[in-house]
């Protein structure tokens, strides 16, 4: 009778693993180390300041890119920006070197006084975003309205570029 041997398979600790080791943990100490690195060791020292103190960099982040969509019609192209809690006074927007710049700034004071506390705050931001112009734009027609918070920005195309696409009947040769 034929006797069995069954041996343990095993791998020797120094043999790598088929396309590398999967290591979960590591992994996730990554990244969570590389979260904590982009807070910056200031921000873990003093967690309670706000934005508009210490943390300028968070602030001028956030503040750097407002949300803005960019569409086009027939006849124009739009660019439509988001600038809550900025006055139409600090608004510029400005057409030079093939684009479109615009440019914001937030100023922000309050001041409460009450019986027993008085409470003084101020932010302060600004913004810049470009916008390369497409061709076909009639720079000198380039109009912008400010309501509620949303900037408009109308880029009117050039007669040229409002004309349909010319098909091209392709022939056999």
């Amino acid at each position: 009778m034929a006797t069995n041997t069954k041996l343990p398979i095993t791998k020797k600790p120094s043999e790598p693993a088929l396309f590398g080791e999967w290591r979960p943990f590591e992994t996730l100490k990554k990244e969570v180390d590389r979260l904590f690195d982009d807070f910056g060791d200031d921000f873990w020292r003093h967690p309670f300041r706000s934005l508009a103190g210490a943390e300028k960099g968070w602030a001028q982040r956030f503040a750097a890119s407002p949300a803005a969509d960019v569409a086009e019609t027939d006849k124009a192209y739009e660019i439509t920006a988001e600038l809550p809690g900025i006055d139409q006074k600090n608004i510029e927007v400005n057409v030079s070197d093939g684009g479109i710049t615009i440019k914001g700034e937030k100023k922000e004071e309050t001041e409460e006084k009450k019986k027993d506390y008085y409470v003084s705050e101020r932010r302060y931001g600004s913004f810049e975003r470009y916008f390369g112009l497409p061709e076909g734009v009639d720079a000198d027609k380039i109009e912008a309205t400010f309501k509620n918070g949303v900037l408009k920005v109308m880029l009117p195309k050039t007669a040229e570029a409002q004309k349909p696409a010319k098909k091209i009947d392709v022939k056999a040769a």
